[in-house]
């Protein structure tokens, strides 16, 4: 043989099992799992050079981990701790930062800038940016929320949320709305399209070429949307839309319409209409609450993607568009998948009433 002789390696049945589960577990760390199969390869009486090009590696590091472990076992293969700068920012003034942050105002602002805490602070900016950033902080932000006020919002909520999740047999559930004042946009100026490392541009100002309103019920078993347009936005025009939902389902069954108190909901023509359409039902959402009408997820899906940055040089234009939009998602629909119950909704805004109550607003 040559070469200087080798200590021999010689594992006891725990130190195997060790290693071996080191090496085939997923979630250990890859160096370690490495490190491992290292030792129980050289444990089989494999020369370093042949473990080294079974497993991609330098002969040195082979030796490096063989050595290793002949010294110290297991815990030669785990990384040392690594040495680095001590603390500066103790607990105490963490908390104070965040205490702050959340229960007061800065006297020039509405709210903080990671400038403006640093310099009340005397923190640097680095800092309290890594420190929001722990804590979930980020005092930029606002959104907007309205709680209904609707006397029957429990009763409303129960009703609407067992359609989605119980469907009634027999029957169609659809999501009804409207989507008004969609307004047809150019741009002044031609758009700079995209190239790289430069994004698409356009000028912030535009020509209004008209409006028109979509009509549209979301069928929640299949996802799939029945559309129509009109420009103007009246009970005549939701009457003509209830006549096509008519057309469009089988006539063997019920029909159960979620949708918003609107007035051209409740016009004389349209309450005589469902009169004499005894397999249509009515589930109305309570006030305020129109996150319940799952065709609002739909519309909002319909802005993202073909209303938002979209340029229309004509009403016509922007209906045309709307249009094939509808034809290209029917053509392979998804219907959204409601979770949450009735009582995880209630017991969801009674949580949040608790916090606003208790905000000292």
């Amino acid at each position: 043989m040559k070469g200087r002789p080798k200590a021999e390696l010689v594992l006891s049945e725990s130190e195997r099992e060790q290693l071996q589960a080191w090496s085939r577990r997923r979630k250990t760390a890859q160096a370690l799992a490495l490190r491992s199969r290292i030792v129980l390869c050289c444990a089989s009486g494999t020369s370093n050079k042949v473990v080294a090009d079974t497993l991609g590696v330098t002969p040195q590091t082979v030796t490096k981990w063989r050595a290793r472990f002949l010294k110290q076992r297991l815990d030669g293969l785990l990384d040392a701790p690594r040495p680095g700068a001590p603390r500066t920012i103790d607990d105490a003034r963490v908390d104070a930062l965040i205490a702050k942050t959340l229960e007061e105002q800065p006297t020039k602002a509405t709210h903080w800038s990671t400038r403006t805490m640093a310099r009340e602070s005397g923190l640097s900016q680095t800092a309290v940016s890594r420190i929001w950033r722990a804590f979930g902080l980020q005092p930029h932000r606002q959104e907007t929320f309205k709680l209904s006020t609707d006397p029957q919002f429990v009763a409303k909520t129960r009703d609407i949320v067992g359609l989605y999740l119980d469907p009634p047999t027999k029957a169609m559930v659809l999501c009804v709305d409207e989507k008004s004042q969609i307004q047809a946009l150019d741009r002044t100026q031609p758009i700079l399209p995209l190239a790289p490392g430069i994004a698409e541009r356009r000028t912030h100002d535009y020509e209004r070429h008209g409006t028109t309103t979509l009509f549209a019920a979301l069928d929640i078993a299949t996802g799939e949307v029945i559309g129509q347009l009109h420009r103007r936005h009246r009970g005549t025009e939701f009457l003509k839309f209830l006549r096509t939902i008519e057309a469009n389902v089988p006539p063997q069954l019920d029909v159960h319409l979620v949708m918003d108190n609107y007035g051209t909901h409740k016009t004389p023509t349209v309450r005589a209409w469902f009169a004499r359409h005894p397999r249509f039902h009515i589930h109305f959402t309570p006030t305020s609450a129109s996150w319940l009408n799952q065709v609002e997820r739909w519309f909002a899906t319909l802005t993202e993607k073909q209303i938002r940055r979209g340029t229309h040089r004509s009403t016509r234009q922007l209906e045309d568009a709307i249009r094939h939009y509808l034809d290209i998602y029917n053509a392979e629909p998804q219907p959204f998948m409601w979770t949450k119950s009735a009582n995880d909704i209630m017991a969801s805004i009674e949580r949040f009433c608790l916090r606003i109550s208790n905000s000292g607003h």
